[in-house]
């Protein structure tokens, strides 16, 4: 504490470096804060850009009556509320348009700020708890862009970074009464769009080593081009989905033919990561000279039987490339 109280007074007289001390601890957090209300890697930077430049042009009107970090968190929502009401609310391929054929036209990509984006793991500390892990999942991120912009900041105060209503009613200027009634109308959304068990409590139940048998299985099948294989990892319903283009396909069967017949007219090398605190891999795409040029990221989403239900091949290029560092 004395050191932050060192370095808030230094900020004060105007020590820029003093102040970057100050909030380097509340960054990744933060980050993942303007992630979560916005759906938006790039959004989340400029946000929170834009939130730590108005935290250090205000910090002479901080007087410590809360802590540092909520006095943060409530310069960072608001900041992010106010770049919500410049941006329509990020959404997934289901919620575009319906499935096609898989023998269907693919589309253009839909380009600008629609599809909410992956969140690379290492912007996340290795301190992250479960619970905020959690609430960087694509289904979670995906179900609060379907809140009003205030239930989602309410919902995320309350829910995940558990700031007392009391604390939530003075960042968003508003009564207790609000802030409870919006909870409890964004939890009822919510929850109709998200799986009962997350991501991170099924990697859990999986274990590390079956963990990675199955993405090691994974990256072999998907390397030779064994779609029965790939099949196999499916549950019967799942999707195969693809932003920035509109086309996706619904169901196994579907997708056996569009892997088939388009997705393995090239050769693939695959390379495990992580986006959004689930099992993913790198695609990279074989060319005529034998080449392999990042092309890709397959998020995959586990049910309880450890069955994929949904790849997410996120395909632009902005995107996929925040993952190819280290790969």
């Amino acid at each position: 504490m004395g050191d932050e109280t060192e370095l808030l007074e230094a900020g004060r007289r105007g020590d820029e470096e003093a102040f970057g001390r100050l909030v380097a601890p509340y960054r990744s957090e933060l980050h993942a804060h303007c992630y979560r209300m916005l759906g938006s890697v790039q959004d989340a930077e400029d946000a929170l850009q834009e939130a730590l430049l108005g935290a250090w042009r205000g910090l002479a009107t901080f007087e410590g009556r809360s802590s540092l970090r909520t006095w943060l968190y409530r310069i960072t929502t608001n900041a992010c509320l106010r770049f919500q009401d410049k941006r329509p609310r990020r959404i997934l391929s289901a919620d575009y348009g319906p499935a096609i054929p898989p023998d269907g036209d693919l589309g253009e990509p839909v380009t600008g700020p629609v599809w909410v984006e992956a969140y690379p793991n290492d912007e996340l500390s290795s301190e992250t708890r479960y619970e905020l892990r959690e609430s960087v999942e694509l289904a979670f991120v995906a179900a609060l862009q379907h809140l009003p912009a205030n239930q989602r900041a309410v919902l995320i105060l309350r829910e995940v970074l558990v700031f007392s209503a009391g604390e939530v009613a003075e960042s968003l200027d508003t009564s207790v009464a609000s802030v409870n009634s919006a909870l409890q109308r964004a939890r009822k959304t919510v929850d109709e769009r998200v799986p009962a068990r997350s991501q991170q409590a099924t990697l859990r139940a999986l274990g590390e080593e079956a963990e990675r048998e199955f993405v090691g299985a994974m990256v072999a099948a998907w390397e030779r081009a064994d779609v029965d294989t790939i099949l196999g990892m499916l549950a019967r319903d799942a999707r195969f989905t693809m932003p920035p283009l509109p086309a996706w396909f619904d169901g196994r069967d579907d997708i056996g033919v569009f892997l088939r017949e388009r997705v393995f007219a090239t050769p693939w090398r695959m390379v495990p990561t992580r986006a959004n605190g689930q099992l993913a891999l790198l695609c990279y795409q074989g060319d005529k000279d034998g080449r392999f040029n990042l092309g890709a990221l397959n998020v995959f989403t586990l049910n309880e039987d450890n069955l994929i239900t949904e790849i997410t091949a996120f395909l632009d290029p902005a995107v996929v490339g925040r993952f190819a560092h280290g790969s």
